[in-house]
Parts: C-alpha cells; sequence; structure tokens
C-alpha cells in the first residue's frame, strides 16, 4: 500500500453511517484507502463489493473486527500493523440500542459495545496512531450522553428514557476527553461526534426500526458521514478535543 494514503479504520462499516463514511471518503479523494470493518465476514464481503462497485478507483481493504471480542480485536490490530505498519484515523463508530430485559443484561449489552468495545478498539491500534504524522481519532458519541442536554427541560430528547444508552456515551465521551489529554502531547487528535438521530439499524430491529426513526423524523444518515468527514480532513481542526456534531457543539 502506498505511504502516501491515508489509512483509514471505521468499525461496524458494513452498513449504516461507518459505511456512508466510507463512501464520504472516496467520494471526495483517491488519497483515502478505508479499512472496513465488520463482525460478520460475509456482510462484510458484501460491503466491500458494493463499495468497490460504487467506486472502483478507490482503495478499501475488509477486516473482520467484533469489538466485544478482545482477540477479534487484537487480531485486526495485528492485521493493520503488517499490512501497512500505521493507522492515520479511527473511526470508533460500532454501536447498538439493544432492547432487553432485565436492566442489568440491558446495561452490560449496551457498554459492551458502546463503551467497553471502544475502549478496548483504541487500546489496541492507538500504537499505531502513534505511527502516523497526522493521526485523528473519533468517537461517535450521541447527544443522549449529554448530561447537561438530559438535566434540562426544554432538551428535544428530555422525555426519551434509553437510560442504558444514555449512561454508555456519557462514558464514551469520558474516555475521548481522557484521550484527548492523554494523546494531545503525541500529536493525536481526538473528537466526540454526534452523528444526530438519522435513520439507521442501530437498534438491531431491520426495515421496522427503519422505517420507525422515518416516522419519528429522523434525518439522513450521509449528512452524519459529512460531518466525520469534517474531522477527518481538517476542517473541524480548531475544535479538537469537543463534543460536536455536523455543525456546531455539545454540551458534556
Amino acid at each position: 500500500m502506498s505511504s502516501k494514503k491515508t489509512i483509514v479504520l471505521i468499525t461496524g462499516s458494513n452498513g449504516g453511517i461507518g459505511y456512508l463514511t466510507a463512501e464520504s471518503l472516496a467520494a471526495s479523494s483517491p488519497d483515502y484507502h478505508v479499512i472496513v470493518c465488520s463482525r460478520n465476514q460475509e456482510r462484510g464481503e458484501k460491503a466491500l463489493q458494493d463499495i468497490q462497485k460504487k467506486f472502483p478507483k478507490g482503495s478499501f481493504s475488509l477486516v473482520r473486527l467484533d469489538v466485544t471480542d478482545p482477540k477479534s480485536v487484537t487480531d485486526a490490530a495485528a492485521l493493520v500493523s503488517r499490512d501497512f505498519g500505521r493507522l492515520d484515523v479511527l473511526v470508533n463508530n460500532a454501536g447498538v440500542i439493544p432492547v432487553t430485559t432485565p436492566f442489568l443484561q440491558e446495561l452490560r449489552e449496551t457498554f459492551e459495545t458502546n463503551t467497553f468495545g471502544a475502549a478496548i478498539v483504541s487500546e489496541a491500534f492507538v500504537p499505531l496512531l502513534e505511527k502516523s504524522k497526522n493521526a485523528r481519532l473519533i468517537y461517535i458519541s450521541s447527544e443522549l450522553g449529554s448530561i447537561t442536554e438530559r438535566s434540562d427541560p426544554s432538551g428535544i430528547y428530555y422525555k426519551v428514557p434509553t437510560t442504558a444508552y444514555r449512561m454508555s456515551k456519557a462514558a464514551l465521551n469520558m474516555l475521548m476527553m481522557c484521550h484527548h489529554v492523554e494523546l494531545r502531547p503525541k500529536g493525536v487528535k481526538v473528537w466526540a461526534f454526534n452523528p444526530g438521530y438519522v435513520v439507521t439499524d442501530l437498534s438491531g430491529t431491520g426495515e421496522a426500526g427503519r422505517q420507525e426513526r422515518i416516522a419519528n423524523g429522523a434525518g439522513d444518515p450521509r449528512e452524519s458521514a459529512e460531518g466525520i468527514l469534517a474531522c477527518i480532513d481538517g476542517r473541524r481542526d480548531a475544535d479538537v478535543g469537543k463534543f460536536v456534531n455536523k455543525s456546531g457543539f455539545h454540551s458534556w
């Protein structure tokens, strides 16, 4: 692989915002190599075929990566190290909103992916980011993780409970800030990015869940992907270390 290309790895990118971010990167410049990640090999291969067909001049590869499986994560990092020797951009995108009971089980399932998964992925890949001359680490968060906004009765999502999800994203924001403080002296730029309420299959309920989101006014996930691209291509460099969305900021 040419050392001139910017190597970007996006977790959970066989669909949704992760996949659309890969598309946005390919559409914006030929200088990116995007590593598509999927916990399911078959779905990952399908996503890779689709994006290669749409962007035949783009540069892509596939890595099987399940953020809830530590061995899968370390194996993926070893593969990236072998093939590229470094990583320029890590987008911690994989996330879930499980609908389970009892509450303790919901908490465990939610944190396993949204918080613990992001933490172990970063732990595995930060050494490769530190080998980059322009490293970027982006955590896909949510305004539902803002403690300030949760406490505001006038907030648009004030009546939305999703306690486990809110907790997992609030914890993710702290993880982001810890990495910002730790990695800033090493030249790694870190953000928390809120993609907003958009049409995805985050809840894992398939087309029914997507239609429910559309009915509730969910936005276009392509706009979220463009917001992530702005963190990657330098347009949001003045906002490093902040909790951002596509057009502004969130309070912690």
